[in-house]
């Protein structure tokens, strides 16, 4: 029966790889563009006594072929001079009849009409004055718009950045979305007419929208038919920290292994440092293959081959039911409705990743091949979880994977439960009559403490990541694509619990702890906004370097054991 299972399993396997192919098209990195916020330049620009188009063509000649324009406030237009604000009373102190209460704005005809039918507000004309019941200063007011004609004449990417406010008024006539505009990347913290006129303010985007990391925007995924780009950007003030070849290098990161396409930047205070990141940022660009030019929505169709993925999964959960010693057919359909009813829709995609990194420690301990049989396993779930679970939307990161902690929390504990023997009433009365040593609390102590801060450290913003573990993941990913930790560490386990002469129960602790590697493979495939080559290379990475480091491992206790030993 388990090998008619593990058939199953390989024949799954031709269609679900077949099933990845319109992923991997979309996939490839670039073009990216290098999108400067106008605002951060405008300074600059009058430091130097030029205007801002003159300055943004300077920074042409050093790749920048993008300008974002953010929306000003009423505030920033009469910090420019542009308009004149005054409460109503001052200017009945002056003989005016202004209403009292109300805040009155002149300046710019162009602008002062547009306000007028900006917001869901009356308005009141006092000769060139125009006056609203609420002070409007923190209200968003457009766009320098001959700015913004100017870029895109001289060919530049022009993105803008509307802000959202409950009221101001969607209506088409307003520049909201200025017609030269190539995206839009929404200032704030939601989209345009969250929450009650998405409809409303979707027919104002004729272009893409651009998804922002780490930004979560309520009302986003209203706009995703027009095309979504993901967006790259660090908080200036961080940025200010980092030199600039190290930040720059984050944004190849980001273009190389995360598939951003737009990368917005802010100069630093000093032209000398913008010059050197924005020298190393080209480079590494260049190095990595990524091309500078006009980024385009990446969308593609699922491939109907991927529904054969779950033969495959299913054929897994078959061999997980054999295989566990005790009550294996209703841990695996435990199992099953767990996925299914924790997931919904992407209930197969999280079954591979709980039952495929546990096969491989169901079989016999024959030194490294059981390594290799539980890599083989991984990696065949993998492809069943990139097959059942990518989409447009989880693959763009509109929509995330549901269960990324119980991939690293189910499959050492399935791994735990298989070590018990099949007549387990007897080994469970061996162990509790089992005198305690030290040492094999000092142990278990260390093995639940390194599964917690395996669910702890999830993510490069984890809270215990420690500074030097940091500055060893930058020194990875400048060589190659950075293998996760986890998994160095897992992969290293294995050759000295299997080639070492260990205790039964202490070969079974440092199994145990193997088995976290193998479930951060599942668990790096769970990440579908990272492109699939950069996952595969990552995780062969991971096994490589921490098999090596096994070896040496072995070697090293060995050499100390004949020392104590004498």
């Amino acid at each position: 029966m388990k090998g008619f299972l593990n058939l199953l399993v390989l024949l799954a396997l031709v269609p679900s790889l077949l099933a990845l192919g319109p992923r991997l098209k979309t996939e490839r990195p670039g073009p990216v563009v290098l999108l400067l916020d106008a605002e951060a330049v405008r300074e600059e620009a009058r430091a130097q006594g030029k205007s801002l188009l003159e300055v943004l063509k300077a920074y042409r000649a050093q790749g920048v072929e993008g300008v974002a324009f953010s929306e000003h406030l009423v505030k920033g237009w009469v910090d420019q001079g542009a308009l004149l604000y005054r409460p109503g009373s001052e200017l009945q102190a002056e003989g005016l009849p202004a209403r009292k209460g109300w805040y009155y704005l002149q300046g710019e005809a162009w602008l002062v009409d547009l306000l007028e039918k900006a917001y869901a507000l009356p308005t009141h004309r006092l000769g060139p004055w125009l006056g609203f019941p609420l002070d409007v200063q923190a209200f968003p007011a457009f766009y320098p718009l001959e700015e913004v004609r100017a870029a895109k004449a001289e060919g530049f990417y022009v993105a803008v950045r509307p802000i959202n406010q409950r009221y101001r008024l969607l209506d088409p006539g307003l520049p909201l979305v200025p017609k030269e505009a190539d995206a839009v990347v929404f200032a704030g913290l939601e989209a345009l007419g969250y929450p009650q006129r998405l409809e409303e303010a979707k027919a104002l985007v004729p272009v893409p929208v651009a998804l922002i990391e780490g930004t979560p925007q309520p009302g986003f995924q209203a706009f995703q038919e027009k095309g979504v780009l993901r967006l790259f950007s660090l908080r200036y003030e961080w940025q200010l920290t980092l030199s600039p070849e190290e930040a720059a290098d984050k944004y190849v990161l980001a273009a190389r292994e995360r598939g951003h396409q737009l990368l917005y930047l802010r100069p630093y205070p000093y032209p000398e440092d913008t010059a050197r990141f924005l020298k190393r940022l080209q480079e590494g660009l260049t190095a990595s293959g990524i091309p500078l030019g006009v980024p385009s929505p990446r969308d593609f169709a699922p491939s109907p081959l991927r529904h054969a993925a779950w033969v495959g999964v299913l054929a897994g959960l078959g061999l997980l039911a054999l295989g566990l010693p005790v009550y294996g057919p209703w841990v695996a359909f435990l199992l099953f409705l767990l996925a299914l009813g924790y997931a919904g829709s992407q209930g197969g995609a999280l079954l591979a990743a709980l039952v495929f990194p546990v096969l491989g420690f169901l079989g016999p301990r024959n030194g490294l091949w059981m390594w290799l049989r539980a890599l083989g396993y991984a990696l065949a779930g993998a492809v069943f979880l990139s097959a059942l679970g990518s989409s447009p939307a989880t693959v763009l990161g509109l929509s995330p994977f549901k269960g990324v902690s119980l991939t690293l929390l189910v499959p050492p504990l399935l791994v735990a439960y298989s070590f018990l023997e099949k007549d387990f009433k007897e080994a469970l009365t061996r162990l509790y009559l089992h005198p305690l040593r030290l040492g094999e609390v000092a142990l278990g102590g260390l093995a639940l403490g390194l599964l917690l801060l395996a669910l702890l450290r999830r993510g490069n913003d984890a809270p215990l990541v420690p500074e030097l573990e940091l500055k060893l993941r930058s020194l990875l990913q400048d060589v190659m694509v950075r293998p996760r930790f986890k998994e160095v560490f897992g992969h290293a386990l294995f050759p000295i619990a299997l080639l070492l002469p260990w205790p039964r129960y202490l070969q079974n602790g440092l199994l145990f702890l193997a088995s976290l590697g193998m479930a951060s493979i599942l668990n790096t495939f769970s990440h579908f906004h990272t492109p699939l080559p950069i996952s595969f290379f990552r995780v062969v990475n991971g096994a490589l370097l921490g098999v090596l480091l096994g070896l040496l491992g072995v070697i090293l206790v060995r050499r100390l054991r004949a020392w104590w030993s004498g």
